[in-house]
């Protein structure tokens, strides 16, 4: 009986390595397009947020101040929170546009988008 389990565990034994190679390879295509391709997707729109601010904008930080964009140079920009009030932030410190009463904000965009379909 235990010459049985010698001969069955010797031939299992030699099994090649492909099926794990090839398990391993499609985690890595699952990881990528769950988790590093919408980041680098995410961090390009920022990117092209923080290309395109320009003056009169209203925008958000991360910080959560909300204000209009009064200058703009090459790493910051100067709000306006209030009246005479400004403040100097960095321009990656800005995580979006904020929408004003008549203008829709950018994510209920999308999300009406997704609701039609």
């Amino acid at each position: 009986m235990a010459d049985s389990f010698l001969i069955l565990a010797q031939a299992a034994g030699g099994q090649s390595a492909v099926p794990s190679i090839v398990l391993f390879i499609g985690l890595f295509v699952i990881m990528y397009f769950v988790m590093i391709r919408p980041q680098n997707k995410q961090l390009k729109e920022h990117r092209e947020l923080v290309a395109g601010l320009k003056k009169g904008d209203e925008v958000i930080t991360r910080g959560g101040l909300i204000g209009r964009i009064h200058v703009v140079s090459e790493r910051e920009v100067t709000l306006e929170v209030a009246t005479g009030v400004r403040m100097r932030v960095l321009k990656t410190s800005v995580a979006g546009r904020y929408a004003t009463a008549g203008e829709p904000a950018p994510a209920a965009k999308i999300e009406d988008k997704k609701e039609e379909k």
